[in-house]
């Protein structure tokens, strides 16, 4: 094991590419789809975007276990053992033979990245605090959030030099790569003497306070909502670019300029949540969301879109779809943990958990329903804006 710990600046790179394991397992999934909607279902196209949210679902699942495993057995084993699980499902998924393998393979590799993903922030938690680790973690997720930009790019590219499943071959080396750096260059941070025991009933009582409060139920539910619509999106995008506006080849260029532009939106909330509030940020956010995307829908179901405008008009609602996140996620998770500092890490892994979970739930019916047009996909993320708003006046 290693002794010394990494420079802040290497420290701070290796947490954004353990961040960074989870956005390149979705996103770079995205031009493959059409091939393995034509190898593996062809009969029912739609279900090859199942793909995407059975990766998600086990990272839902993984998240509720990973933290009070890492409390327990320690960070080191928990992440390692999580980034080799997600590594042995990489190679299932190349291997399985059909569609219903590969999804079962995805769960599994979901569970596996949700080490990364939460044992991560508790290292960071571990050795810094307030500004310190505040400071860390944003740098981090600046660095994090190229990657979305550059992973469908990835991902064409690799199937421009064999088929589509050299992808998780992809996944195993970038994994190798991570935990390979992490492995030697980072020291254990939760010391024998701070571990908690894993008992079930202290566990269960917890879980059952956090839920108790109207103010977290709520804010898991609109989570899983907002998160929803994105993995809704996601799922058909491809499909839309594809079959409405015939610009496949170009959809990881699209989707790179999507991704960057649409970071203004935690920048915005960075500069105004403090002075407007939480609360304030949210309304106003969903209220937006349900004006564009009325609006919108409207104009192409009544003909008054011109095809000229149709396209980038899209990319502005794509855009305004991936900025809500930045708006509205952060937000939620602080009025959810602001009763439960006692009981910070579980609350965080239930709320995460169930939020992601749910947000499958409710991102499936969205992507079965694309018919080749965004028009099913605008109804639903309408339908689901409506709900966070109303949700929202309730958790006053």
């Amino acid at each position: 094991m290693p002794q010394t710990l990494p420079s802040r600046t290497e420290f701070t790179i290796l947490i954004a590419m353990l961040f960074a394991t989870v956005a390149l397992s979705i996103d770079a999934m995205l031009p493959a789809l059409p091939e393995i909607a034509a190898t593996m279902s062809p009969g029912a196209p739609n279900r090859a975007q199942l793909v995407v949210t059975s990766f998600v679902l086990g990272m839902g699942i993984g998240t509720l276990f990973a933290g009070p495993l890492s409390d327990r057995f320690g960070r080191r084993r928990v992440l390692l053992a999580g980034g080799a699980l997600y590594a042995l499902a990489a190679l299932a998924c190349w291997a399985a033979p059909s569609l219903e393998m590969l999804l079962i393979a995805r769960v599994i590799q979901g569970i596996g990245a949700a080490g990364p993903r939460t044992v991560t922030l508790a290292i960071v938690r571990d050795l810094y605090s307030g500004r310190e680790m505040a400071k860390i973690v944003s740098v981090a997720m600046s660095i994090f959030s190229l990657v979305p930009a550059v992973a469908p790019l990835m991902g064409q590219a690799v199937m421009g030099f064999g088929p589509w499943q050299g992808i998780f071959i992809a996944f195993l080396v970038f994994s190798a790569l991570t935990m390979g750096w992490f492995a030697l260059r980072q020291p254990e941070t939760l010391p024998p003497e701070r571990r908690k025991p894993l008992e079930p009933a202290a566990l269960w009582a917890a879980t059952r306070e956090v839920l108790s409060l109207r103010v977290v139920r709520l804010s898991i539910l609109v989570q899983a909502l907002v998160s929803g619509m994105l993995f809704g999106v996601l799922s058909s995008m491809q499909g839309i670019f594809d079959l409405r506006f015939g610009r496949a080849e170009s959809f990881p260029l699209w989707f790179a300029l999507i991704a960057v532009v649409s970071m203004w939106g935690s920048i915005v909330n960075a500069r105004v949540v403090v002075r407007l509030g939480m609360r304030r940020v949210l309304n106003l956010t969903f209220a937006a969301q349900i004006a564009v995307t009325g609006g919108l829908w409207f104009l192409n179901v009544a003909g008054l879109m011109p095809e000229s405008l149709a396209f980038p008009a899209h990319i502005l609602w794509t855009i305004c779809i991936f900025a809500m996140m930045g708006l509205t996620l952060g937000n939620l998770n602080a009025m959810a943990m602001e009763p439960l500092g006692h009981v910070a890490g579980l609350a965080a892994s239930v709320i995460s958990s169930l939020g992601t979970i749910g947000s499958v739930l409710l991102a499936v019916p969205l992507g079965l329903l694309f018919d080749g047009t965004a028009l099913p996909l605008m109804a639903g993320v309408l339908a689901y804006a409506i709900l966070c708003l109303g949700l929202m006046r309730l958790a006053r």
